[in-house]
């Protein structure tokens, strides 16, 4: 009875222990579930954060390499002041997931108890910190927007770019193919490489304006290259023209240079020397300015069979420039004797002229006025005496007629500076 009702008492004490235990290990187990929550939901919490710092940077990266104004510059220093709080509320994070070992058999349910209120805190403080970054980027929609529109613009400035390129070497190919050189095109061309690498390393790194205008002048310089490349065999066929008419010119040149001699023996025939001594070196210097053309349009030749363009447009430059001056030396002679003779003729046709300037002049002075401007008034009084001095020269048996055509021209020069003071004076008037 007695040995029954103790192991009845040991069966019941039994039960109680076994009860008792299992009471505090679900317990236990509930708060070891409760901190493995928390620490679940703080890990979203802080991925969520990372996630939207990441896209929050890019779009930083965005508006700067875009958008170099104050409110962008402003917008990168808020970003980085957010980050330091960002980092400060990910240690918190990390050190109480360090902290707490949740999958440890023996965990003591105060030290789970711990664990989930030091991992709530810290995902309410991501939490929090998320809910300063949500705002934060909201207000950077507008700059965004401004950014991705500048942006928009990159791609398509670069592939033109590209694409340029692209036709200028095709171009040099395909002149290079009809056994033109284009040397210096194609040096132009490689020139272009380090800008090409610059726009290739994109805006991220220069800017969206920089990498816009860098890809224009690209582009201006690359079919700048092709457009001269198409044209290569035209301007060949133009250089070669104007080779063959340079030296045809010049030879012409010679044979006009031969008969300047006549010319100016009919001049000291009938002419005082004052007439023509100005043109007596006339003839010899053309010979020797002719024989210097022929020279350059040799060397302008031999550039041409190397295929040196810039050589060769320069030398003939220089050549048509020299012949244009041989060539009014060489037909100032017979303009001279033609002109001499016909004021011999006639000195009054050319005296009456200059009159009709003065007196055109001074009617322009009284108009509207009762006594003319001194100012306009003493230069025509002049001019109708120097009229009256230059005639006077020619009495006399050997006139200096080259003389008086020169003062008649200057007279009228003077006239024609005042007629131009009047006017400019009226016009300026209220």
């Amino acid at each position: 009875m007695d040995r029954g009702r103790a192991g009845a008492d040991a069966y019941g004490r039994g039960i109680v222990t076994t009860a008792s235990r299992r009471w505090f290990g679900g317990r236990d187990e509930s708060r070891r579930a409760d901190a493995q929550a928390a620490k679940d939901a703080a890990a979203a919490a802080f991925y969520e954060l990372d996630t939207a710092q990441r896209d929050l940077r890019i779009s930083i990266e965005t508006i700067a390499a875009a958008d170099g104004s104050p409110a962008a510059r402003q917008a990168s220093e808020g970003f980085a002041a957010l980050g330091q709080r960002i980092d400060q509320v990910s240690h918190v994070y990390i050190d109480a997931v360090d902290a707490h070992d949740l999958d440890r058999p023996e965990l003591e349910a105060s030290v789970a108890a711990r664990a989930r209120e030091q991992l709530t805190r810290a995902r309410d403080e991501l939490v929090r910190v998320k809910g300063e970054l949500d705002r934060f980027a909201q207000g950077l929609q507008p700059l965004l927007d401004k950014a991705e529109t500048q942006l928009a613009r990159v791609a398509p400035a670069r592939e033109r770019a590209k694409a340029a390129l692209l036709a200028a070497s095709d171009a040099l190919d395909a002149v290079r193919a009809k056994g033109m050189r284009a040397d210096d095109l194609a040096a132009r061309l490689a020139a272009l490489g380090p800008e090409l690498t610059k726009l290739n390393q994109g805006a991220a790194l220069h800017g969206v304006q920089e990498t816009v205008q860098r890809a224009d002048r690209i582009l201006r310089d690359a079919e700048a290259i092709r457009a001269e490349a198409a044209r290569l065999p035209e301007r060949a066929a133009e250089i070669d023209r104007r080779l063959v008419s340079l030296r045809t010119r010049a030879q012409a040149l010679r044979n006009r240079a031969d008969r300047v001699d006549p010319v100016l023996s009919e001049l000291r025939r009938r002419f005082s020397a004052a007439c023509w001594q100005d043109l007596q070196h006339v003839p010899d210097q053309a010979v020797r300015d002719v024989a210097e053309a022929e020279d350059r349009l040799f060397e302008a030749g031999r550039a041409r069979d190397e295929q040196r363009w810039a050589d060769v447009s320069a030398l003939i430059e220089a050549v048509r420039t020299s012949l244009d001056a041989t060539d009014e030396a060489v037909s100032a002679a017979q303009d001279r004797l033609t002109r001499l003779e016909a004021v011999a003729r006639d000195p009054q046709a050319e005296v009456d002229r200059t009159r009709f300037a003065i007196r055109d002049a001074q009617r322009l002075a009284m108009a509207g006025r009762s006594v003319p401007d001194p100012r306009h008034a003493g230069p025509l009084d002049q001019s109708v005496a120097r009229v009256e001095r230059a005639l006077a020269g020619l009495e006399g048996r050997h006139p200096d007629y080259w003389h008086f055509l020169r003062e008649m021209e200057d007279v009228r020069l003077a006239v024609g500076r005042v007629v131009s003071d009047i006017r400019d004076g009226r016009a300026a008037a209220p």
